[in-house]
């Protein structure tokens, strides 16, 4: 288990909510799954799970957008 620093939530148009997050040990971004959406018909979007930000189409999360500190 490593620390994890938050970067920022975006809600996605399936309506799932997903959380950018810095791994301090090695720096590198991860991004999860933290609520699935009702209407959303993806299976790669589970909850608690991590979807790769560059196969799904999932901009940058700004921090000026969505602030998590």
């Amino acid at each position: 288990m490593s620390l994890v620093r938050l970067l920022g939530f975006r809600t996605l148009t399936c309506g799932c909510v997903i959380g950018r997050y810095r791994d301090l040990a090695s720096g590198r971004e991860l991004t999860y799954v933290e609520e699935k959406g009702s209407t959303c018909e993806s299976h790669a979007h589970r909850r608690n799970h991590t979807v790769a930000a560059d196969r799904e189409n999932i901009p940058a999360i700004s921090l000026l957008e969505t602030r998590a500190s």
